[in-house]
């Protein structure tokens, strides 16, 4: 994400020799932190699921499951690098494509592996790992063959320790954000854990739902922060500002809609994941959607917020939406759960009271006088 900020922003001021340059140092990059992440999933397994709190009946399951999950972590990462580069320059829809053609793989191979050939939760890790490099493989050949911007030379095989710091500047507090805000969801997911199996397949269950409903959100975030990225490089503006405009009223009749949708659809949807026998799982299911689906625009508002400040090059502001964000609902969690009157309640009222204090500060940043939206605007 932090190199495709720095593609958007040569790409929009017509670098093209440092635009290639570029994607040459990150793919380096990326290709060897991929490895070392590898390596250390891989060595520390059983502490990722001790501080997890993953209950003993399915631990051995959960453990075979990330093992072989963790092996596709390169191949994620190559899909990331190339879908980075295609969006970047205008193109959203190539690897749209291949991530609905690495999808419907990951489907039928889910059928085959666990029904016929009976190979259980392995199966499924197996199939979500073809499924990576079918995409991954895929894109990259047809990235460089139909991209000619890609066809380096031989000049720009070689490390620029100027392009390298203007890439891991972006990169590494766009890495940092997002690690802080996947050890805060860790955090909380260990929370659920410890109420025992049925919360815990009620909170797996919603999640699978909410990937859904506002992973269209997320990828807008990622897609506004392309065109913020560009237009900055370009020095257009006033383009950023109305982008902000349609940004805002784009996420907000997407999130009206999809939070009436799901709160409407609760049960039907839950019984996707979970059989209509286990009551308690969808009554907990149920009382989650109600809560936290209610205010999908506040994560989309954060979305935006973070495609905006990584666009201008200022991803140390996202950190600061995500520790807020993050910050807010684990200490809520932790606290309110606590209480035997709140319980479970307090954890799913914790997510979009972070949300709406980190979009508190977005605006503010944003629309301030002499901020992204305010009067004498960047």
């Amino acid at each position: 994400m932090g190199s495709s900020t720095v593609f958007s922003i040569l790409y929009g001021a017509k670098e093209v020799d440092k635009l290639k340059k570029s994607f040459f140092i990150s793919s380096c990059l990326i290709g060897l932190l991929s490895l070392i992440i590898n390596s250390l999933a891989l060595l520390f397994i059983d502490n990722i699921l001790f501080l997890l709190r993953i209950p003993q009946e399915v631990l051995g399951d959960t453990k075979t499951y990330l093992q072989i999950i963790f092996y596709g972590i390169i191949f994620t990462s190559a899909y990331n690098y190339f879908a980075a580069i295609m969006r970047s320059l205008g193109n959203s829809m190539v690897p749209l494509i291949f991530l609905i053609v690495s999808a419907i793989v990951n489907i039928i191979l889910d059928i085959v592996f666990i029904v016929p050939f009976s190979m259980g939760v392995g199966g499924a890790a197996y199939a979500t790992v073809v499924a990576q490099i079918v995409s991954a493989i895929g894109l990259a050949v047809y990235c460089i063959r139909k991209i000619p911007i890609l066809r380096l030379e031989r000049k720009h095989f070689h490390i620029d320790m100027n392009m390298v710091k203007r890439i891991g500047n972006n990169s590494v507090l766009t890495s940092v954000q997002q690690s802080v805000m996947n050890f805060g969801i860790l955090m909380i997911q260990g929370l659920v854990n410890s109420f025992g199996v049925s919360v815990m397949a009620a909170f797996a269950a919603v999640v699978k739902i909410e990937s859904f409903a506002y992973l269209p959100e997320q990828e807008l975030g990622n897609a506004f922060s392309t065109f913020v990225a560009q237009n900055h490089g370009a020095k257009e503006r006033t383009r950023i500002r109305k982008g902000i405009r349609s940004a805002i009223k784009i996420i907000t009749i997407y999130g009206v809609v999809v939070s009436v949708l799901i709160i409407l659809f609760a049960k039907p949807l839950l019984s996707v994941f979970v059989s209509a026998s286990e009551t308690e799982i969808i009554q907990i299911g149920t009382q989650y959607l109600f809560i936290v689906a209610s205010f999908y625009c506040l994560i989309g508002y954060l979305f935006m917020f973070y495609g905006l400040f990584r666009g201008i090059g200022k991803p140390g502001v996202s950190i600061i939406l995500t520790i807020i964000s993050l910050g807010t609902r684990v200490i809520l969690a932790y606290t309110l759960s606590s209480v035997p009157s709140i319980g479970l309640i307090g954890i799913w009222w914790s997510i979009p009271i972070g949300w709406a204090l980190a979009d508190i500060v977005g605006f503010y940043l944003s629309f301030k006088r002499g901020g992204i939206y305010g009067r004498k605007a960047i």
